[in-house]
């Protein structure tokens, strides 16, 4: 007599990964808006948001850029990610525009000490108000900052941003692996999980296109 299969030689299933959190477009232009630009530190926060959102720098690789990573004549910046590894990501028009406004002397030159406390401030692209390099905790907190003023109530995070980015390359059309190298992700497996589809869409084209509906 054949005995019953049991449970314990069956595979625990596997949780659904994670969707990472995106914003939706609207949302993006809002947040972009959000900033005063008749400031110097609002110049800077509208370039940051408009250069994470235009990169989807890690908020990490944001704050240490420097001016001489910048090409904006070719709308490109120099970036070290994990591991030191150095990549090439492009920025468009809008980012380069906040930039040159922040590069103005109405921006950054205001907020340039007399005299830097570290030697290496002097090279950063994001200066705070006191005249130091910005730090990541003040990077996130601007983010949140204009999160709540343009009315996004979920939390808003650089790295929601970063997702955003990737998200919105990939609903346009972009190819995975362009979007991968772009990010600074080691495997495509990373970049895949911003490929998700809306499920009312495929559930349509399934019904479409399979032989037995």
């Amino acid at each position: 007599m054949t005995s019953c299969p049991t449970t314990e030689n069956i595979e625990n299933p596997k949780l659904w990964t994670t969707l990472p959190k995106s914003l939706q477009p609207s949302e993006v232009e809002a947040l972009l808006k959000a900033p005063d630009r008749s400031t110097p530190d609002g110049l800077r926060d509208a370039a940051m948001l408009e250069l994470l959102y235009a990169t989807g720098l890690r908020v990490s690789e944001l704050i240490h850029v420097k001016i001489e990573d910048l090409v904006m004549d070719a709308g490109f910046l120099r970036t070290f990610g994990k591991g030191s590894k150095e990549r090439i990501v492009p920025f468009g028009s809008s980012a380069a525009e906040a930039l040159e406004e922040w590069f103005s002397p109405r921006g950054r030159a205001r907020l340039v000490p007399a005299q830097w406390r570290r030697r290496d401030d002097a090279e950063a692209v994001f200066l705070n108000t006191r005249g130091g390099r910005l730090s990541r905790q003040a990077a996130w907190l601007v983010v949140k900052k204009y999160g709540e003023r343009a009315g996004i109530t979920e939390h808003l995070s650089p790295h929601v941003l970063r997702h955003s980015c990737a998200t919105h390359l990939l609903d346009h059309g972009a190819d995975l692996r362009v979007v991968q190298e772009l990010l600074g992700h080691s495997s495509v497996a990373t970049t895949a999980i911003y490929t998700h589809l809306d499920r009312g869409y495929l559930r349509e084209v399934h019904r479409t296109f399979h032989p037995r509906p």
